[in-house]
């Protein structure tokens, strides 16, 4: 393992909804060196919902996979899933399940929280983003009104990410990133806003302390892991958040993630606050911001219209008239809680091919402005968009973005994204260095290269008529 590294070792941590995954990157190449995997299990149903025990646990089992590695790192950070409400009692164990950020029971809470704070434009305004269900601010707004006697036993609240970072080193300590997409940080102060608190029953001391960028969080005090004892740990940060460090992204890069869910996002200089919701106005993990928007409806829904053609996911046709919405799972962006896939244009001579191929223009479609609105005056209008996430191999997503974007289009090599921005992290710590920086020297972002096409403007212009006209439908 030495002949293979040229400088100190860190581990960069995923702990994502379904699974964790552990680096151990060689800080002055990013080489990586070992790796490691271990799931978790989600509660079936409309509740979504996990042990934090068990990202733990998976933490461990990760780590050992990697070996001699993980116990001659000298620094570790850990990107966690966002949103997700961990309740902890007076000794540190969890007071139930963690609600994670897909379980959207907390609606009402959302609308309510929305209007009692003075609307939308003033959450804008405060926080940078107006409290979706996703949210923590809704969780926490909710457990106090269905669970009383859990809020009642609840000494400590944190984020999936904080928490871990708590057994790591015994300090309750989160990062900007992660903490901006609460509901209870506040971009226009950057603190925790204590009327937010007072109106939702949390007091202050019961959240985590707020690292500054480039600030440890403490060193590994915990004794059931394959790691050194006094190993310095960064304070983490949130899986957007670190996925933006892992491709060390300067402002005005636009990122498109193509998973089962699509994502847009860019650094930028600039504070966000969209008053429509659309784009959350989240902080970055280095001291910018990250304004993010985010679609349900992508991979696994292109999928699904393939499965019911009967056809392969690239075997998609050109030409035809046939605009499809795959809003299958009800929308985000555009804000279509209650929507059903719509599917309008047919004609005798519609192929299927061509109707899967309307499929993916419909997804990117949705994506793409979506991204007009995360976009700022950083970006260049001509600037290469970074193509990541399962959807960003194929052959059909990729030639899509390009012919409705009219953009270069960037693939990056590297994959587990999140983990190197985490190793990144760990890294900048260790050898005081901005980690987006170290990511641009251990050259993540680098891949194939796909110039611009000519845009779409028919495909484009049918997409916007249709949703324009089917909107009544779509509201469900």
């Amino acid at each position: 393992m030495g002949a293979q590294s040229a400088g100190p070792l860190v581990v960069g941590v995923d702990s994502s909804t379904q699974s964790t995954k552990t680096l151990v990157v060689d800080a002055a190449t990013g080489a990586v060196v070992a790796r490691g995997h271990a799931p978790h299990s989600v509660s079936g149903g409309e509740r979504k919902e996990s042990d934090p025990g068990q990202w733990w646990r998976a933490l461990g089992e990760a780590l050992h996979q990697c070996g001699e590695a993980a116990r001659q790192v000298s620094a570790l950070s850990v990107a966690g899933q966002q949103h997700g409400l961990v309740a902890l009692d007076a000794a540190g164990e969890p007071v139930r399940p963690a609600i994670l950020w897909n379980d959207v029971r907390s609606a009402p809470q959302s609308e309510r929280l929305t209007a009692e704070l003075g609307g939308a434009r003033a959450w804008a305004e405060r926080v940078g983003s107006v409290p979706a269900p996703a949210f923590t601010v809704t969780k926490w707004a909710w457990l106090r009104e269905h669970e009383p006697e859990s809020a009642a036993a609840t000494a400590a609240v944190r984020l999936p990410h904080d928490y871990l970072v708590q057994r790591l080193t015994g300090q309750g300590v989160t990062d900007r990133g992660d903490a901006s997409g609460t509901g209870w940080w506040a971009s226009a102060t950057q603190a925790y806003d204590t009327e937010i608190l007072d109106r939702i029953g949390l007091p202050p001391e019961a959240l985590p302390r707020v690292a500054a960028p480039g600030e440890a969080a403490g060193t590994v005090h915990a004794g059931d892991l394959p790691l050194p004892h006094g190993a310095l740990v960064a304070a983490g940060t949130g899986d957007n958040m670190a996925a933006a460090l892992g491709l060390g992204l300067r402002p005005g890069q636009p990122v498109l993630s193509l998973g089962t869910s699509g994502t847009v996002y860019a650094v930028s200089r600039h504070r966000p606050a969209d008053p429509t919701g659309t784009v959350a106005g989240f902080a970055d993990a280095r001291g910018d911001w990250l304004p993010l928007a985010c679609t349900l409806n992508c991979t696994l829904a292109v999928d699904r219209i393939a499965a019911l053609l009967g056809r392969d996911r690239e075997a998609v046709e050109p030409g035809g008239g046939a605009v499809l919405l795959p809003f299958l799972d009800g929308e985000r962006t555009p804000n279509l809680p209650g929507a059903t896939g719509l599917l309008h244009g047919l004609r005798h001579d519609t192929t299927p091919g061509q109707v899967l191929q309307a499929a993916y223009d419909g997804a990117v479609f949705a994506l793409l402005r979506a991204l007009d609105e995360v976009l700022d005056s950083d970006t260049a209008p001509d600037a290469p968009l970074l193509l990541i996430g399962g959807g960003a191999r194929g052959l059909a997503w990729r030639e899509t973005v390009r012919r409705l974007s009219g953009r270069p289009v960037v693939v990056p090599e590297a994959g587990e994204l999140v983990a190197l921005g985490a190793a990144a992290q760990a890294a900048g710590l260790l050898l005081g260095e901005d980690p987006a920086a170290v990511a641009r020297r251990w050259g993540t972002a680098r891949g194939a290269r796909y110039e611009a096409r000519e845009r779409d403007e028919a495909a484009l212009e049918r997409l916007a008529a249709t949703l324009t006209a089917g909107e009544r439908l779509l509201r469900g």
